[in-house]
């Protein structure tokens, strides 16, 4: 039996880092985040919900020196969760689509709510509500950093981000399917067109040039999107905490 691959330092970082995807590190989720660690072009001290002792628990791996956590992503503070307030929510999924764990549930126009349980604190669900019905409350008391944060909840977290990427993934291509398998059948529907006047052969094919254009936009999407998912995903502008 082939042994399996050890892990890369970028797993290994991964596995310190608390999962919260809040993306206050200048990421986009803790895993660009975790490889640009290991590409040396991030520091260790750019994860608030990490705070001072993750800090620690990465300078531990990697041989460097504990250094303060940088101001520019935010503070270390106590452990939140999102809170909906139901009366005022009007239904419109931005949440939703937001929460990079699934810890919002909900339909369009209808009222949505937080299970508190799965909820990582990363607040990604403030800045899209349209009515502010969603705040944080506080659940750790002073605790902060891995003090109000276990293994197993940034495992799970983990598990929950992973799942829900992949389900993103794979309703994208069945949706870009769909659209490709739509073309095709209205480019062959216009080719069998029989024009009788110059008007109707121009329209013609003023069709067929929109609809190869529509395919080739999506051959190039589908090709950017294969290629986007080998590469080190470009980081965001540093966050401070809300």
């Amino acid at each position: 039996m082939p042994h399996p691959a050890p892990p890369s330092l970028a797993d290994q970082i991964e596995d310190l880092l608390p999962q919260t995807q809040c993306t206050k590190c200048g990421y986009n989720g803790c895993r660009p985040y975790a490889d640009a660690i290991a590409a040396g072009s991030a520091d260790i001290n750019q994860c608030p919900p990490g705070g001072a002792q993750g800090i620690v628990r990465l300078a531990g791996l990697l041989g460097k020196k504990v250094i303060p956590l940088n101001p520019v992503n935010g503070l270390e503070r106590p452990r939140s969760v999102a809170y909906i307030d139901e009366s005022l929510c009007i239904g419109c999924t931005l949440c939703i689509q937001a929460c990079p764990v699934d810890a919002i549930i909900g339909a369009a126009k209808q009222m949505h709510t937080v299970i508190s349980d799965l909820c990582t604190g990363c607040d990604l669900c403030i800045a899209p509500c349209p009515v502010d019905c969603i705040v944080m409350y506080p659940v750790s008391g002073d605790a902060t950093g891995w003090d109000a944060w276990s293994q197993m909840d940034a495992d799970d977290a983990r598990a929950r981000h992973d799942f829900r990427t992949l389900r993103l993934r794979r309703e994208a291509e069945a949706n870009d399917a769909r659209l490709a398998a739509k073309a095709v059948a209205k480019m062959q529907e216009v080719t069998q067109e029989v024009p009788v006047t110059p008007d109707e052969q121009a329209e013609k094919e003023r069709k067929r040039a929109i609809i190869a254009a529509a395919m080739e936009r999506a051959r190039a999407k589908a090709a950017a999107s294969a290629a986007a998912q080998t590469e080190t995903p470009v980081p965001n502008a540093p966050k401070k905490d809300a």
